[in-house]
């Protein structure tokens, strides 16, 4: 194989992922905990954008419930964003086996 379309063709991919990366950061999801009491949306990098609670979940005497939902609402909105993330990395990276090593994908 000519190495040098070898190159070509990775920095292409490197290119393509890049900006799949970008727009990943414009990309929203959401998650609920506590039957949509607690609603926490993440971009598909990852990053928490905001947490929403219901007023009705605030409870002076019980804390732990709420900090327990939120917790499990930015793990959910995490997870959404990792598998958005999968996904859009795979269309670029042609589904290769482990994307491409060295690289984070």
């Amino acid at each position: 194989m000519n190495i040098n379309k070898m190159m070509k063709q990775v920095q292409q991919m490197q290119t393509k992922m890049q900006s799949a990366q970008a727009e990943l950061a414009d990309k929203t999801v959401e998650a609920t905990a506590g039957g949509g009491k607690v609603s926490v949306t993440a971009n598909g990098s990852g990053d928490i954008l905001g947490v929403k609670i219901d007023p009705a979940v605030v409870d002076a005497d019980d804390v732990e419930m709420l900090e327990d939902l939120v917790l499990s609402g930015v793990k959910q909105a995490q997870e959404k964003a990792k598998a958005l993330m999968a996904s859009e990395m795979e269309k670029v990276t042609g589904g290769m086996p482990g994307g491409l090593p060295g690289m984070g994908f």
